[in-house]
């Protein structure tokens, strides 16, 4: 999936500008991947000189890490006590639904991630939920809907940009010959 090469130099690079923090190592591949793929944890392990094991430690401690590929849009659903005696679970089920996964799960174009917490801090608010760090509160299933139609509305929007740009990519001619 990843070439070992490019992964091995982006390693070399965040280690040297970021000295044996190993944690800031880590923030920065998941910045780049999404998540933590496991050549990059072997190349850290190797590169820093600290056993593999501690390396993983460090990765699974933090709940701010992730190890297995996730969409590029991130959904939190608080579950938390405020948010679900307000019908913080209608609010994940209406979302599932649209999503056609699971909590835990991503969508198969990987471009959504859904995800419950505990608490998001905002109980006044609740039900809560959070993508891409963008907090909405007083949640129902309605407001939901429109709000994973925005999201939705925005990858279709950048998907149909990126196909018109390639189009205007002029492609050579095709030269016949006998």
């Amino acid at each position: 999936m990843f070439e070992t090469k490019k992964v091995t130099r982006f390693v070399d690079d965040l280690i040297g500008g970021n000295g044996k923090l190993l944690i800031s190592v880590l923030e920065d591949i998941q910045d780049k991947y999404n998540y933590l793929p496991e050549e990059a944890l072997r190349q850290v392990a190797l590169k820093m000189r600290v056993p593999l094991r501690d390396v993983y430690g460090v990765s699974t401690f933090y709940n701010a890490f992730r190890l297995k590929p996730c969409g590029k849009h991130i959904i939190n659903v608080c579950q938390g006590t405020a948010c679900h005696v307000r019908g913080g679970k209608r609010v994940l089920d209406k979302i599932e639904t649209l999503l056609d996964i699971k909590a835990g799960e991503n969508t198969k174009d990987m471009q959504f991630t859904l995800e419950t917490v505990n608490c998001l801090g905002a109980c006044a608010l609740g039900p809560v939920m959070v993508i891409d760090g963008k907090y909405y509160g007083n949640m129902n299933q309605a407001k939901a809907e429109s709000v994973l139609k925005q999201y939705r509305n925005k990858v279709r929007e950048k998907k149909h940009e990126e196909n018109k740009n390639a189009s205007r990519v002029k492609k050579p001619k095709k030269v016949y010959s006998r």
